[in-house]
């Protein structure tokens, strides 16, 4: 026997993101850096969109105020924290603080911050921007990506409003 759909007759915005928050998604730090200091947010909508060329992808509100200091670079990384970083990721999402205090990174190639101990980290060039919504997708051409030693950790997951780890999920389905 299957559910009925309904459809809602008005538009309610919590409900929507209380409904997107059922998909578990990554957390990453996009960085970069303006005039030699390092500048980077929180961002959970990130993917890959294409193999060749190498591209990826994430969404960023029109309103942030540290995305455009990256842009005007041309250039950033991405970088996908691990379980054992939320407290990054907190960090980098608050306003008005010194997001890189007590962080532990190295450049890139390019001079794009790159975290120490993260799962994994790209870096990019400004491939195009696209307006969707209130927020932007911006496309990367990666050129630059973390060695294959560099992968193991166990990835920082974002779920129905709380950080949750992969293991918990393993034994969650036992």
């Amino acid at each position: 026997m299957s559910q009925s759909v309904t459809t809602p007759t008005t538009f309610d915005a919590r409900h929507f993101r209380d409904t997107l928050g059922h998909y578990a998604s990554g957390i990453t730090i996009v960085s970069g850096h303006e005039g030699g200091e390092p500048v980077g947010f929180t961002c959970q909508s990130f993917y890959s969109v294409s193999v060749d060329p190498p591209l990826v992808s994430f969404s960023v509100m029109k309103t942030s105020t540290t995305y455009p200091r990256i842009a005007a670079d041309g250039k950033f990384a991405v970088n996908v924290l691990a379980h054992n970083q939320h407290h990054i990721s907190s960090q980098f999402a608050r306003k008005g603080t010194d997001k890189w205090a007590g962080i532990d990174w190295a450049p890139a190639a390019s001079g794009n911050p790159i975290i120490a101990d993260t799962l994994m980290w790209v870096d990019c060039e400004i491939w195009a921007e696209h307006e969707a919504g209130d927020h932007m997708i911006v496309i990367g051409k990666v050129v630059e990506m973390s060695p294959a030693e560099w992968h193991r950790h166990e990835p920082l997951l974002f779920f129905k409003g709380s950080y949750r780890h992969l293991r918990e999920a393993d034994q969650l389905a036992s």
